[in-house]
Protein backbone atom coordinates (compact mmCIF):
# COMPACT_ATOMS: atom_id res chain seq x y z
CA UNK A 1 0.00 0.00 0.00
CA UNK A 2 1.02 3.33 -0.76
CA UNK A 3 -0.16 6.37 1.33
CA UNK A 4 -0.10 9.63 -0.51
CA UNK A 5 -1.11 13.64 1.31
CA UNK A 6 -2.66 15.19 -1.05
CA UNK A 7 -2.08 19.06 0.03
CA UNK A 8 -5.13 21.57 -0.04
CA UNK A 9 -5.75 23.69 -2.91
CA UNK A 10 -8.10 25.85 -4.96
CA UNK A 11 -9.23 24.86 -8.47
CA UNK A 12 -11.40 27.50 -10.65
CA UNK A 13 -14.79 26.33 -12.22
CA UNK A 14 -15.44 27.83 -15.30
CA UNK A 15 -18.76 26.84 -15.95
CA UNK A 16 -20.05 28.40 -12.55
CA UNK A 17 -17.59 31.28 -12.43
CA UNK A 18 -16.25 30.36 -8.85
CA UNK A 19 -13.24 28.81 -6.97
CA UNK A 20 -13.31 25.67 -5.41
CA UNK A 21 -11.50 25.03 -2.01
CA UNK A 22 -10.03 21.50 -2.08
CA UNK A 23 -9.04 20.24 1.40
CA UNK A 24 -6.00 18.39 1.98
CA UNK A 25 -6.41 14.23 1.98
CA UNK A 26 -4.84 11.81 2.61
CA UNK A 27 -5.61 8.76 0.39
CA UNK A 28 -4.25 4.67 0.49
CA UNK A 29 -3.43 3.25 -2.73
CA UNK A 30 -3.12 -0.21 -3.48
CA UNK A 31 -1.93 -1.38 -7.07
CA UNK A 32 -3.72 -4.62 -7.71
CA UNK A 33 -5.64 -7.11 -9.75
CA UNK A 34 -8.55 -5.69 -8.29
CA UNK A 35 -7.37 -2.22 -9.55
CA UNK A 36 -6.80 -3.06 -12.74
CA UNK A 37 -10.01 -5.12 -13.18
CA UNK A 38 -12.00 -1.76 -12.31
CA UNK A 39 -10.05 0.13 -14.93
CA UNK A 40 -10.33 -2.03 -17.54
CA UNK A 41 -14.39 -2.11 -16.84
CA UNK A 42 -14.64 1.53 -17.28
CA UNK A 43 -12.28 1.98 -20.31
CA UNK A 44 -12.73 -1.55 -22.30
CA UNK A 45 -8.57 -1.69 -23.42
CA UNK A 46 -5.58 -3.54 -21.33
CA UNK A 47 -4.28 -1.78 -18.81
CA UNK A 48 -1.03 -3.70 -18.80
CA UNK A 49 -0.78 -3.15 -22.76
CA UNK A 50 2.61 -0.63 -23.58
CA UNK A 51 0.17 1.92 -25.26
CA UNK A 52 0.54 5.14 -23.24
CA UNK A 53 -2.38 6.03 -20.62
CA UNK A 54 -3.81 9.75 -21.24
CA UNK A 55 -4.14 12.14 -18.45
CA UNK A 56 -7.44 10.82 -17.62
CA UNK A 57 -7.06 6.91 -18.23
CA UNK A 58 -4.00 7.66 -15.30
CA UNK A 59 -6.13 9.81 -12.66
CA UNK A 60 -9.05 7.53 -13.00
CA UNK A 61 -6.58 4.42 -12.13
CA UNK A 62 -5.46 6.22 -9.33
CA UNK A 63 -8.92 6.72 -8.22
CA UNK A 64 -9.64 2.64 -8.69
CA UNK A 65 -6.27 1.83 -6.62
CA UNK A 66 -8.13 4.24 -3.81
CA UNK A 67 -9.12 1.96 -0.68
CA UNK A 68 -9.65 5.25 1.13
CA UNK A 69 -13.30 5.44 1.26
CA UNK A 70 -15.50 8.80 0.80
CA UNK A 71 -12.21 10.83 -1.16
CA UNK A 72 -13.76 13.67 -2.53
CA UNK A 73 -13.34 13.58 -6.90
CA UNK A 74 -11.90 16.21 -6.92
CA UNK A 75 -9.01 15.33 -5.26
CA UNK A 76 -7.77 13.58 -8.04
CA UNK A 77 -7.39 16.59 -10.19
CA UNK A 78 -4.76 18.03 -7.74
CA UNK A 79 -2.49 15.27 -7.62
CA UNK A 80 1.05 17.19 -8.25
CA UNK A 81 4.07 15.61 -9.73
CA UNK A 82 5.62 14.53 -7.10
CA UNK A 83 2.73 12.51 -6.15
CA UNK A 84 2.29 11.09 -9.29
CA UNK A 85 6.32 10.03 -9.67
CA UNK A 86 5.58 8.44 -6.15
CA UNK A 87 2.88 6.38 -7.62
CA UNK A 88 4.58 5.41 -10.44
CA UNK A 89 8.17 4.44 -8.39
CA UNK A 90 5.16 2.52 -5.95
CA UNK A 91 3.77 0.51 -8.97
CA UNK A 92 7.11 -0.25 -10.19
CA UNK A 93 8.63 -2.10 -6.88
CA UNK A 94 8.69 -5.58 -7.48
CA UNK A 95 7.11 -6.16 -3.77
CA UNK A 96 9.36 -9.18 -3.34
CA UNK A 97 13.16 -10.28 -3.32
CA UNK A 98 12.40 -13.45 -6.09
CA UNK A 99 13.90 -12.53 -8.97
CA UNK A 100 14.11 -14.30 -12.42
CA UNK A 101 17.01 -14.95 -14.34
CA UNK A 102 15.51 -14.53 -18.03
CA UNK A 103 14.33 -11.61 -19.68
CA UNK A 104 10.61 -13.01 -19.91
CA UNK A 105 8.35 -15.43 -20.76
CA UNK A 106 8.32 -17.50 -23.82
CA UNK A 107 4.61 -16.19 -24.17
CA UNK A 108 5.34 -12.40 -24.06
CA UNK A 109 4.11 -10.73 -26.87
CA UNK A 110 2.28 -13.22 -28.35
CA UNK A 111 -1.35 -12.15 -26.67
CA UNK A 112 -3.28 -9.37 -25.11
CA UNK A 113 -2.91 -9.39 -21.26
CA UNK A 114 -6.35 -8.29 -19.41
CA UNK A 115 -6.84 -8.94 -16.02
CA UNK A 116 -9.55 -11.86 -16.93
CA UNK A 117 -6.09 -13.78 -18.10
CA UNK A 118 -4.38 -13.02 -14.94
CA UNK A 119 -7.80 -14.43 -13.21
CA UNK A 120 -7.31 -17.07 -15.30
CA UNK A 121 -4.00 -17.43 -14.90
CA UNK A 122 -5.05 -17.47 -10.68
CA UNK A 123 -7.40 -20.08 -10.83
CA UNK A 124 -5.27 -22.73 -13.41
CA UNK A 125 -2.36 -22.22 -10.87
CA UNK A 126 -4.39 -22.46 -7.87
CA UNK A 127 -3.80 -19.56 -6.37
CA UNK A 128 -6.52 -18.18 -4.32
CA UNK A 129 -8.62 -15.21 -4.62
CA UNK A 130 -7.43 -13.23 -1.78
CA UNK A 131 -4.18 -12.69 -3.62
CA UNK A 132 -6.03 -10.06 -5.97
CA UNK A 133 -5.95 -7.83 -3.61
CA UNK A 134 -1.53 -8.14 -3.51
CA UNK A 135 0.72 -5.91 -4.78
CA UNK A 136 0.33 -6.60 -8.55
CA UNK A 137 3.64 -7.42 -9.23
CA UNK A 138 4.03 -9.63 -6.37
CA UNK A 139 1.26 -11.58 -7.49
CA UNK A 140 2.89 -11.73 -10.81
CA UNK A 141 5.67 -13.06 -9.23
CA UNK A 142 4.11 -15.62 -7.83
CA UNK A 143 2.33 -16.42 -11.12
CA UNK A 144 5.57 -17.02 -12.58
CA UNK A 145 7.15 -19.20 -9.98
CA UNK A 146 4.21 -21.53 -9.77
CA UNK A 147 3.93 -21.75 -13.64
CA UNK A 148 8.08 -22.44 -13.18
CA UNK A 149 7.66 -24.78 -10.63
CA UNK A 150 4.84 -26.61 -12.66
CA UNK A 151 6.70 -26.69 -15.67
CA UNK A 152 10.60 -27.58 -14.15
CA UNK A 153 10.10 -31.06 -15.29
CA UNK A 154 9.40 -31.00 -18.59
CA UNK A 155 12.17 -30.82 -21.68
CA UNK A 156 12.47 -27.94 -23.66
CA UNK A 157 11.74 -28.34 -27.37
CA UNK A 158 15.08 -28.09 -29.52
CA UNK A 159 14.49 -24.68 -31.06
CA UNK A 160 14.19 -23.53 -27.35
CA UNK A 161 16.90 -25.28 -26.58
CA UNK A 162 18.95 -23.41 -29.33
CA UNK A 163 17.39 -20.03 -28.54
CA UNK A 164 18.97 -20.69 -24.83
CA UNK A 165 22.00 -21.32 -26.10
CA UNK A 166 21.98 -18.99 -29.12
CA UNK A 167 21.68 -16.20 -26.36
CA UNK A 168 24.44 -17.03 -23.94
CA UNK A 169 26.71 -17.46 -26.43
CA UNK A 170 25.99 -13.74 -27.86
CA UNK A 171 26.23 -12.79 -23.77
CA UNK A 172 29.63 -14.22 -23.71
CA UNK A 173 30.86 -12.73 -26.37
CA UNK A 174 30.23 -9.20 -25.54
CA UNK A 175 31.26 -10.28 -21.74
CA UNK A 176 34.77 -11.61 -23.28
CA UNK A 177 34.72 -9.02 -26.09
CA UNK A 178 35.66 -11.75 -28.45
CA UNK A 179 34.00 -12.74 -31.53
CA UNK A 180 32.99 -16.66 -31.17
Amino acid sequence: MLTIIVPSSELYDEKNNEFIQIKEQTIVLEHSLVSIAKWESKWKKSFLSTQEKTVNEWVDYIRCMTITKNVNPLVYKTINNSASEAIKRYMNDPMTATYFSDNGSKNAGRSIVTAEVVYYWMISLGIPFECQKWHFNRLMALIRVCDIKNNSGKKMSQREILTRNQALNEERKRKYKTRG
